[in-house]
């Protein structure tokens, strides 16, 4: 698996186009806007989309997915249906953070903990991981050792539980349970900022390491 990260939005946050070498066949993990960045970005790497991948609603992670979709005849996969609740709130997030209008949407596939999707021939597993939102999902590549996070793990940080429904319990718990054990060398690609390993932050994290 190859990947290139395109920090979109406002928020910079962290989109990740990821391809399989070998079909080169992509797919984009939480396009939340920019979309003729993102197409300029899947032209320069000589690839096909095939899918777009959500790893939870809120809008920085999904406003450019549903025109991807239509544009494009892309199927959209993930998060697990309890974030179902965000995606229908995204007229009304557009409005109050002001961001380009984006219609509410369903995905074509919800996800599991314990599904595995395809991108050419990468299997990514899907790990259900509550807290940040209650329908977050990571996405993990054994192969290669990278994890696709989303807004649960940050270098030197963890998601934030005061959105509704939001659940720092569940967090912790799903970080040192869930995505600690898959390995300290697994690097990670966070919803912002930069590249870290869960090594590192089982070590050193402030609010998850091994020193709480």
């Amino acid at each position: 698996m190859k990947f290139t990260l395109i920090p979109v939005t406002p928020y910079q946050q962290n989109c990740s186009l990821i391809w399989c070498e070998t079909t080169r066949k992509a797919a984009l993990v939480d396009p939340g806007g920019d979309v003729d960045r993102l197409l300029h970005a899947v032209e320069k790497a000589g690839v096909t989309l095939d899918k777009l991948l959500l790893t939870h609603g809120h809008l920085d992670h999904v406003g450019g997915a549903p025109e991807l979709a239509r544009r494009l005849g892309l199927p959209i996969y993930g998060p697990q249906e309890e974030d179902a609740f965000w995606l229908d709130a995204l007229p009304e997030q557009c409005e109050m953070f002001g961001f380009p209008p984006t219609p509410a949407f369903r995905p074509d596939h919800w996800l599991h903990d314990g599904d595995r999707v395809q991108v050419g021939e990468v299997t990514l597993e899907v790990i259900h991981c509550p807290g940040h939102t209650p329908g977050h999902v990571v996405f993990f590549d054994e192969a290669s050792r990278h994890a696709f996070v989303g807004d649960v793990l940050f270098q030197g940080s963890i998601g934030r539980t005061d959105f509704p429904r939001g659940n720092h319990a569940a967090l912790l718990a799903a970080i040192r349970n869930k995505l600690f054990p898959l390995g300290d060398d697994v690097a990670f690609v966070p919803g912002h900022g930069g590249m870290s390993t869960f090594g590192e932050e089982r070590r050193f994290n402030p609010f998850v390491g091994d020193a709480v």
